[in-house]
């Protein structure tokens, strides 16, 4: 539900599949993206960064477009979407900009995903160091900022990402408040990132607030076997839970 681009993608691909992964959503640079294709052997979903910061994917640095733009053209978008090149709109990284998911530049954005029925996938919670956004600003990962969107877009199919870190309250108050809002648990399972007892304490919270059936696997930028590893550990969840999280939940909700 949740990769980034690599500096060797077919290696990263293969990896992939090694350890058993069969469809991925990805979000990197425009340019880089037509790298990721659909095969025999690994479904690929494309997304659509908005906005760039300075024009630049975060930590990587990459170019996001190649007019340099931190805002897509929309009718750019549009004419993707209808060539069934973008599939997702995300990852949304109006936090890295410094502003609110709600804020109306992302309204077109949101209009075109309602229209064509797209998923929409949001940065919600911190960013980790050297991510190269100096707009960032931590208080815009709030979930419950995105509660002027849903309002106005109430057809939006959104997944929130990372599960809200450190506003797993509101991410909470959000998920029950809107029982549309799916969640990936990418960087929470990363053991590189946040302590195996941190994210077996997340976990915890998010089943016990009955969540099993709108949590989906994601792994970000990090290590496949380490972030498979980190979920396949949790002797609390059963193994239809486990098969929810790593692909059922993500096969719902992308055929909504």
């Amino acid at each position: 539900m949740h990769l980034h681009g690599d500096s060797a993608p077919e290696k990263q691909l293969s990896n992939l599949v090694t350890n058993g992964v069969y469809a991925i959503a990805v979000s990197t640079s425009w340019p880089q993206q037509q790298v990721y294709q659909t095969n025999t052997e690994l479904t690929v979903l494309h997304g659509l960064f908005v906005p760039c910061p300075n024009g630049k994917v975060p930590y990587s640095r990459q170019q996001c477009f190649e007019d340099g733009k931190e805002w897509p053209d929309i009718n750019w978008v549009e004419q993707q979407i209808k060539e069934k090149k973008i599939d997702f709109i995300g990852e949304v990284l109006t936090q890295y900009q410094g502003i609110s998911f709600s804020d109306s530049m992302m309204y077109p954005y949101y209009a075109l995903a309602e229209k064509y029925n797209l998923p929409v996938g949001i940065h919600t919670g911190s960013a980790g160091p050297d991510h190269g956004c100096p707009n960032f600003r931590e208080e815009m990962g709030d979930p419950l900022l995105l509660k002027d969107a849903l309002n106005k877009f109430s057809k939006l199919r959104i997944w929130l990402m990372h599960g809200g870190a450190p506003f797993v309250k509101q991410f909470l108050d959000m998920m029950k408040t809107y029982p549309g809002l799916y969640a990936d648990i990418s960087v929470l399972n990363n053991p590189d990132i946040v302590k195996p007892g941190d994210f077996s304490g997340a976990m915890k919270t998010f089943i016990e607030a009955g969540l099993e059936d709108r949590l989906m696997f994601g792994s970000d930028n990090g290590d496949i076997k380490k972030t498979i590893a980190s979920v396949v550990q949790l002797d609390f969840l059963s193994k239809e839970q486990k098969e929810k999280i790593f692909y059922k939940n993500a096969e719902v909700f992308f055929k909504q």
